[in-house]
């Protein structure tokens, strides 16, 4: 199941508000945890066992944790922490990896492992990090153990972020599982969230999206420049306001239940280099992995700083999937970030505009994006030798102007006004959505109404509704 999808839309989110603040609650946890299991039994009803397991698995190892801290050394408290993260990280390779890796295997010595073609479950990625922050932090002592089962399976169950994020760690909501509180201002931010997530989605995402599945779907001899520009340009808005607009889709239905996420995205097409990009960028992972993987590695205290970052970014490309064009993929940003830090450290003070800063960001982004899009890393190169004009296509079949219709164009520039950080200067100038007066109110409310009846009327009369992060 979808949050863009009717059956969500009208069924699902309804009862599952309707019931929730009809019942008790101490009885509130317990029936999320069911809506959660069953949001995600509805499109895996084969893989609820994987996060059963992954939900025994962390729930297990935090009390082992808890009770190894009271009665034994470091030792015994290092062997079990590493225990756990190997517990979570075998169920990862199992399902995302294992077929990566032996394939891989053979085609380097010419063996002949057996693959299994193990689909993936959705969400694996998601559901194991939340798994693995418990059991570091638990070890750290930066939160309490959570003896309740309920409330921990609904920490990791819970259908807002789910299958597709943000990654929420137990440090942030863990007293909120215990004690929340939802009121009418917090509901009614809840639903304004989702609606201009869904927004994202709906209108821009899926747009320009099928544009670029179109362009991507071609062979790369029927790609001219400009077909190939169009494509990569409309996969870097469709993959933004995709994972954005879920993103706040997640926000605003955590919001209408009493919880309170981080914030996921920060513009970051508006960055002026490629480390301001990853700050401003899925932030729940790279903050992951700067706590996680990188500070442990040594971070900028001690160690090869330059092998730190591009360890943490060819596995924060591997997280994404187990394809080598990911792996690549993170690599391209981790060389882009270690060149910014040495230009950073050489204090050259060479003045350049910004804008030149911006369209440098713009242009690795963008390459990065071909390749994280590309089905195959062959695809990836013959396709970014044609967008800079060092192949040229023998059988273009299509001009430019027919994936460039109007609503399209339109689209876009949509997308160019989206990116930009409109609604943040709007609150700091004229001030939050509570604290106007009841006519501004009206006029606001009544936009959002119009979007949702927009997103609507798009759903209804499209079948393309695809969700990227999905198969993470």
């Amino acid at each position: 199941m979808v949050f863009s999808s009717t059956i969500f839309l009208f069924c699902f989110l309804p009862l599952v508000l309707l019931f929730y603040y009809l019942l008790k609650i101490e009885y509130r946890n317990a029936f999320l945890l069911v809506a959660s299991l069953s949001f995600y039994a509805w499109g895996e009803p084969r893989f609820v066992f994987v996060i059963i397991l992954s939900i025994l698995i962390n729930y297990l190892f935090g009390l082992l944790t808890h009770v190894c801290q009271q009665k034994f050394g470091l030792i015994i408290n290092r062997i079990i922490l590493l225990t756990g993260v190997a517990a979570n990280c075998c169920l990862l390779f199992y399902y995302k990896y294992y077929d990566f890796f032996f394939s891989s295997i053979n085609s380097l010595t010419g063996l002949d492992f057996p693959l299994k073609h193990i689909v993936l479950p959705i969400g694996i990625s998601f559901f194991t990090f939340q798994g693995l922050s418990y059991v570091i932090d638990l070890y750290m002592k930066k939160v309490p153990v959570q003896k309740n089962f309920i409330k921990f399976a609904l920490f990791k169950a819970f259908f807002p972020q789910l299958i597709a994020g943000p990654i929420v760690r137990y440090v942030d909501v863990h007293q909120q599982i215990d004690n929340r509180i939802c009121t009418v201002d917090d509901f009614a931010y809840g639903v304004r969230r989702f609606v201009m997530g869904l927004g994202k989605k709906i209108i821009i995402a899926n747009t320009l999206g099928s544009v670029a599945d179109n362009i991507f779907s071609l062979p790369n001899d029927q790609h001219s420049m400009t077909i190939a520009w169009i494509g990569a340009i409309c996969y870097t808005f469709q993959i933004y306001f995709d994972f954005s607009g879920y993103s706040d889709m997640a926000i605003g239905i955590a919001r209408m239940l009493g919880f309170k996420f981080k914030e996921n995205f920060d513009f970051p097409y508006i960055s002026k280099s490629i480390t301001e990009f990853w700050r401003r960028w899925h932030i729940s992972l790279s903050s992951w992995f700067k706590d996680y993987l990188y500070i442990p590695l040594g971070g900028n205290r001690r160690g090869n700083v330059y092998v730190n970052l591009l360890i943490v970014f060819i596995v924060t490309g591997l997280w994404h999937g187990a394809e080598w064009n990911f792996i690549i993929w993170g690599l391209w940003h981790g060389l882009f970030i270690i060149i910014e830090r040495m230009l950073k450290k050489a204090n050259l003070n060479i003045k350049v505009p910004k804008v030149l800063y911006w369209i440098y960001t713009a242009l690795v982004v963008i390459i990065g994006w071909v390749l994280f899009r590309a089905p195959n890393l062959g695809y990836a190169l013959e396709y970014l030798k044609i967008m800079f004009g060092l192949s040229k296509a023998t059988h273009v079949g299509f001009s430019p102007w027919y994936y460039l219709d109007h609503s399209v164009i339109f689209m876009l520039l949509i997308a160019c006004i989206a990116s930009l950080p409109i609604s943040k200067y709007l609150k700091e100038t004229v001030g939050a959505y509570e604290n106007h007066n009841n006519f501004s109110l009206l006029i606001q409310n009544t936009y959002i109404a119009m979007l949702f009846v927009l997103c609507i009327m798009y759903l209804v009369t499209t079948t393309y509704n695809p969700f990227i992060y999905f198969r993470f």
